[in-house]
């Protein structure tokens, strides 16, 4: 039997961040297995001992300790859902302040799938910066979705776009 493959699911604080529990369940349920590395702030915002259950793996927020095993398996592919404006411009300007950012970083040059569901208000995607972050990250490689896909007014449904997203990225 075949291990399942290795999703880490970066998230970050955005509403849809509230509801990642429904992500996390249809991943699962997908086959995947996954491993969460969440922004400090979204961390306050959730219950990651309940993820952690769910998941099987330890909930990440903070770098461990020089020395210390790496808690999670090697990924896969990375999913960041919801990723928000402050994480798409210090990401694609290689800043590395937050776990989420070093694994987003570290995902990117060593060349693992990405996806991004960008989660940012329209006054914001319109500040002349955003348009370059999101150019740079895709010319490195990113699949970065348009618009605004996990809009609570989706509902439970928002998520579908991930998992369809990771089957197109399967399949390619």
């Amino acid at each position: 039997m075949t291990e399942r493959p290795v999703l880490y699911l970066v998230v970050c604080a955005a509403g849809p961040a509230e509801h990642i529990h429904d992500l996390v369940d249809l991943l699962i349920d997908d086959g995947w297995r996954v491993c969460m590395i969440v922004s400090p702030t979204a961390a306050v915002w959730l219950d990651r001992a309940a993820l952690q259950d769910k998941t099987g793996h330890l909930v990440r927020v903070e770098w461990r300790m020089p020395g210390d095993p790496e808690p999670h398996p090697p990924a896969d592919v990375v999913v960041a859902a919801p990723v928000t404006f402050n994480t798409m411009a210090k990401w694609a300007l290689g800043i590395n302040d937050t776990l989420a950012l070093g694994v987003l970083n570290e995902s990117l040059g060593a060349g693992l799938p990405i996806i991004a569901f960008p989660h940012v208000k329209a006054e914001l995607a319109a500040h002349p910066a955003y348009t370059g972050h999101v150019a740079v990250l895709r010319a490195a490689g990113v699949v970065v979705a348009d618009g605004k896909p996990l809009d609570p007014a989706y509902g439970p449904g928002r998520w579908a776009v991930v998992i369809e997203a990771l089957r197109s990225a399967r399949r390619s």
